[in-house]
């Protein structure tokens, strides 16, 4: 048991009867973390392409694993890494399942307009916008995953582990993302 994660929260380690932490207790932790992690889980799962609906409901299903994750006394060690490797798993799942109902729709990127009052710098920006995205959308998905894990925070240990790679392939992917798009900003 990771004592340093529940001694922070706040909870008893055990239950009155010996046997663990008590469902209230779980219950208390998973809503600690679902305040302080859901909004990274949201938008990691929506990066998946996922509609509004059906993110909220993969990042709903990875927390009520996390409640039978702890309620079977399972290990507790890197909770918030554990929560990642789970949206991830269940939000592939979910494009998968999606992608073979409407076999051939594309998922369009929200295309929004700066509104800055000068026509060139908004054309600019535009332009800017328009090669980070096709850059984006150039990089292997497992580039994509890295660095979009490493931007909610997660160390490359926790990445490593979220993405069932290892820690030198992180790096080289995130080093190899970081260089396509310097080199489309010099372009």
């Amino acid at each position: 048991m990771d004592s340093k994660s529940d001694a922070a929260l706040g909870l008893p380690l055990v239950a009155e009867d010996g046997f663990g932490l008590a469902e209230a207790a779980i219950e208390q932790q998973v809503l600690a973390l679902f305040d302080s992690t859901a909004p990274a889980l949201l938008r990691y799962v929506a990066s998946f392409g996922l509609k509004a609906d059906d993110t909220e409901d993969v990042v709903q299903d990875v927390f009520l694993s996390l409640f039978y994750h702890l309620r079977w006394g399972r290990p507790r060690t890197n909770l918030r890494g554990w929560l990642f490797k789970v949206a991830h798993n269940l939000a592939l799942r979910q494009r998968r399942r999606r992608l073979g109902e409407r076999a051939g729709d594309d998922v369009r990127v929200d295309d929004r307009v700066d509104p800055a009052p000068d026509p060139e710098v908004r054309m600019a920006l535009t332009e800017r916008a328009r090669r980070v995205r096709s850059v984006f959308r150039a990089l292997p998905e497992r580039d994509r995953q890295c660095l979009f894990l490493r931007a909610e925070g997660l160390r490359y240990r926790d990445i490593a582990r979220t993405l069932g790679i290892s820690l030198g392939s992180v790096a080289k992917s995130l080093a190899r993302a970081m260089t396509r798009f310097v080199n489309a900003e010099r372009g």
